[in-house]
């Protein structure tokens, strides 16, 4: 997984991210963790558009890369923190995969997803990608 520095920033209500490496992906958000999660949706919007437009990811610089650059460094000073933002991209091709569940949860699972409107891959698959962004 390739993983971007963010930089957050903020206190009680507000909170930002913001990605050096990455011109106009930011994230958002009323606590430092949701500020990270929009960051990471942000992230995997912005990388999507990139793409699209036929341009080139930018490679991602390290915490001391980041850090050694005065315009991107977090200000300390000032409250900011370096913290890594996955990027989640898809790849375009599904792979079918076993899994072993318990017959309740898988049935929890299946009540669940048709609530949504969506197959049991996909309401996984959404699953798994909240979970690794609440992670971060």
């Amino acid at each position: 997984m390739t993983y971007y520095v963010g930089i957050l920033d903020g206190s009680g209500e507000v909170w930002g991210v913001r990605i050096p490496d990455c011109p106009g992906a930011f994230g958002a958000g009323a606590t430092a963790e949701a500020a990270i999660a929009s960051a990471v949706a942000g992230l995997t919007l912005w990388a999507e558009a990139t793409v699209k437009a036929g341009e080139t990811l930018p490679a991602p610089r390290s915490i001391a890369e980041i850090a050694g650059h005065p315009e991107d460094a977090p200000k300390t000073d000032e409250g900011e923190v370096a913290v890594l933002i996955p990027l989640l991209r898809d790849s375009g091709r599904t792979v079918r995969a076993n899994l072993t569940l318990d017959a309740g949860l898988l049935a929890a699972i299946d009540e669940e997803a048709a609530l949504r409107g969506l197959t049991r891959s996909a309401f996984m698959a959404s699953a798994a990608r909240e979970k690794i962004q609440a992670r971060h």
